[in-house]
Protein backbone atom coordinates (compact mmCIF):
# COMPACT_ATOMS: atom_id res chain seq x y z
CA UNK A 1 0.00 0.00 0.00
CA UNK A 2 1.40 3.36 -1.22
CA UNK A 3 0.75 6.30 1.79
CA UNK A 4 -0.14 9.49 -0.55
CA UNK A 5 1.68 12.28 1.57
CA UNK A 6 -0.87 14.60 1.43
CA UNK A 7 -1.40 16.62 4.85
CA UNK A 8 -4.62 16.51 6.81
CA UNK A 9 -6.51 18.93 8.66
CA UNK A 10 -5.51 18.22 11.63
CA UNK A 11 -1.58 18.92 11.17
CA UNK A 12 -2.60 22.40 9.57
CA UNK A 13 -4.30 22.94 13.58
CA UNK A 14 -1.00 21.07 15.16
CA UNK A 15 1.05 23.31 12.84
CA UNK A 16 -0.35 26.84 13.79
CA UNK A 17 -0.01 25.22 17.07
CA UNK A 18 -1.60 25.55 20.45
CA UNK A 19 -2.46 28.91 21.05
CA UNK A 20 -3.44 30.28 17.79
CA UNK A 21 -5.74 26.77 17.93
CA UNK A 22 -7.40 28.44 21.05
CA UNK A 23 -7.66 31.93 19.33
CA UNK A 24 -9.83 29.84 16.53
CA UNK A 25 -12.05 28.45 19.03
CA UNK A 26 -12.70 31.67 20.11
CA UNK A 27 -13.60 33.31 17.13
CA UNK A 28 -16.33 30.81 16.50
CA UNK A 29 -19.63 32.48 16.37
CA UNK A 30 -22.62 30.97 17.61
CA UNK A 31 -24.61 33.06 16.15
CA UNK A 32 -23.23 32.31 12.12
CA UNK A 33 -23.39 28.36 13.78
CA UNK A 34 -26.67 29.10 13.68
CA UNK A 35 -27.41 31.08 10.65
CA UNK A 36 -26.03 28.05 8.69
CA UNK A 37 -27.63 25.37 10.81
CA UNK A 38 -24.62 23.89 11.92
CA UNK A 39 -25.00 24.74 16.07
CA UNK A 40 -26.13 21.34 16.82
CA UNK A 41 -24.22 19.15 14.60
CA UNK A 42 -21.29 21.36 15.64
CA UNK A 43 -22.12 20.83 19.24
CA UNK A 44 -22.59 16.80 19.07
CA UNK A 45 -19.53 16.32 17.22
CA UNK A 46 -17.49 18.38 19.99
CA UNK A 47 -19.16 16.68 22.52
CA UNK A 48 -20.68 19.72 24.64
CA UNK A 49 -23.61 20.10 26.08
CA UNK A 50 -24.42 23.37 25.21
CA UNK A 51 -21.64 26.12 22.97
CA UNK A 52 -21.03 29.54 24.02
CA UNK A 53 -18.37 31.28 24.36
CA UNK A 54 -17.10 29.59 28.44
CA UNK A 55 -18.09 26.46 26.92
CA UNK A 56 -15.94 27.09 23.97
CA UNK A 57 -12.93 28.61 25.77
CA UNK A 58 -13.21 26.15 28.77
CA UNK A 59 -13.40 23.01 25.85
CA UNK A 60 -10.15 24.06 24.36
CA UNK A 61 -8.07 21.58 26.05
CA UNK A 62 -9.77 18.35 25.03
CA UNK A 63 -10.50 19.64 21.74
CA UNK A 64 -6.97 20.16 21.39
CA UNK A 65 -6.28 16.77 22.70
CA UNK A 66 -8.38 15.24 19.92
CA UNK A 67 -6.99 17.22 17.20
CA UNK A 68 -3.39 15.71 18.56
CA UNK A 69 -5.31 12.29 18.73
CA UNK A 70 -6.06 12.53 15.10
CA UNK A 71 -9.33 12.86 14.94
CA UNK A 72 -9.87 13.79 11.30
CA UNK A 73 -13.85 13.95 10.72
CA UNK A 74 -13.86 16.23 13.94
CA UNK A 75 -11.10 18.28 12.78
CA UNK A 76 -13.24 18.92 9.67
CA UNK A 77 -16.33 19.67 10.94
CA UNK A 78 -14.13 22.18 13.49
CA UNK A 79 -12.73 23.60 10.25
CA UNK A 80 -16.25 24.60 9.06
CA UNK A 81 -17.82 25.96 12.53
CA UNK A 82 -14.45 28.13 12.25
CA UNK A 83 -14.70 29.50 8.48
CA UNK A 84 -18.23 30.07 8.42
CA UNK A 85 -17.42 32.36 11.43
CA UNK A 86 -15.21 34.66 9.18
CA UNK A 87 -17.05 34.93 5.98
CA UNK A 88 -16.39 38.36 5.67
CA UNK A 89 -12.28 37.65 5.45
CA UNK A 90 -13.03 34.73 3.28
CA UNK A 91 -14.97 36.71 0.78
CA UNK A 92 -12.09 39.31 1.06
CA UNK A 93 -9.22 37.08 0.08
CA UNK A 94 -11.44 35.08 -2.58
CA UNK A 95 -12.17 38.76 -4.16
CA UNK A 96 -7.73 39.85 -3.56
CA UNK A 97 -7.39 36.72 -5.19
CA UNK A 98 -9.35 36.99 -8.05
CA UNK A 99 -11.27 33.65 -7.02
CA UNK A 100 -15.07 33.77 -8.33
CA UNK A 101 -17.87 32.73 -5.45
CA UNK A 102 -20.78 33.89 -4.00
CA UNK A 103 -20.40 34.94 -0.24
CA UNK A 104 -17.41 33.10 0.21
CA UNK A 105 -18.77 29.97 -1.45
CA UNK A 106 -17.19 28.44 -4.56
CA UNK A 107 -19.63 27.42 -7.20
CA UNK A 108 -20.45 23.66 -6.93
CA UNK A 109 -18.10 22.35 -9.74
CA UNK A 110 -15.39 25.30 -10.19
CA UNK A 111 -12.52 24.43 -10.21
CA UNK A 112 -10.54 27.39 -8.08
CA UNK A 113 -6.83 25.85 -8.29
CA UNK A 114 -5.94 28.26 -11.26
CA UNK A 115 -6.56 31.31 -9.71
CA UNK A 116 -3.92 30.58 -6.80
CA UNK A 117 -0.76 31.00 -8.35
CA UNK A 118 3.16 30.98 -7.49
CA UNK A 119 3.19 32.83 -3.98
CA UNK A 120 -0.43 33.42 -3.55
CA UNK A 121 0.52 32.72 0.37
CA UNK A 122 2.68 35.80 0.79
CA UNK A 123 0.72 38.00 -1.21
CA UNK A 124 -2.96 37.40 1.21
CA UNK A 125 -0.50 37.27 4.20
CA UNK A 126 1.21 40.61 3.56
CA UNK A 127 -2.61 42.10 1.91
CA UNK A 128 -4.55 40.89 5.12
CA UNK A 129 -2.35 40.76 8.32
CA UNK A 130 -3.24 43.31 10.76
CA UNK A 131 -6.91 42.95 9.17
CA UNK A 132 -7.77 39.71 10.80
CA UNK A 133 -5.97 38.13 13.00
CA UNK A 134 -2.99 36.08 12.08
CA UNK A 135 -4.76 32.87 13.04
CA UNK A 136 -7.19 32.97 11.30
CA UNK A 137 -5.79 34.39 8.10
CA UNK A 138 -2.83 31.38 8.23
CA UNK A 139 -5.80 28.87 9.14
CA UNK A 140 -7.90 29.97 5.93
CA UNK A 141 -4.47 29.70 3.91
CA UNK A 142 -3.73 26.21 4.93
CA UNK A 143 -7.46 25.14 4.61
CA UNK A 144 -6.96 26.24 0.73
CA UNK A 145 -3.68 24.66 0.35
CA UNK A 146 -5.04 21.34 2.11
CA UNK A 147 -8.45 21.01 0.74
CA UNK A 148 -7.70 22.59 -2.74
CA UNK A 149 -4.22 21.83 -3.60
CA UNK A 150 -3.48 19.42 -1.88
CA UNK A 151 -0.67 20.46 0.31
CA UNK A 152 2.26 18.54 2.01
CA UNK A 153 3.39 20.88 4.44
CA UNK A 154 1.62 23.75 6.55
CA UNK A 155 2.12 27.62 5.65
CA UNK A 156 3.92 29.90 8.09
CA UNK A 157 5.04 33.13 6.51
CA UNK A 158 8.87 33.90 7.13
CA UNK A 159 7.91 36.80 8.91
CA UNK A 160 8.47 36.77 12.64
CA UNK A 161 4.96 37.60 13.39
CA UNK A 162 3.98 34.11 12.42
CA UNK A 163 1.10 33.18 14.43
Amino acid sequence: MIRLLLMQISEVYLGLGQDAFAQLIRGISIGKLKIYQIYEGFKVRAHLTKVNTEALRKAVPKLWERISAGDEDFAKDLAQAILVSHLDMIGAVLDFVGVPHENGFFAKDMDAKPYFTDGWEERVHEKFRGVYTEAILLFYVNHLRWELLGATDVYLPVSPSAV
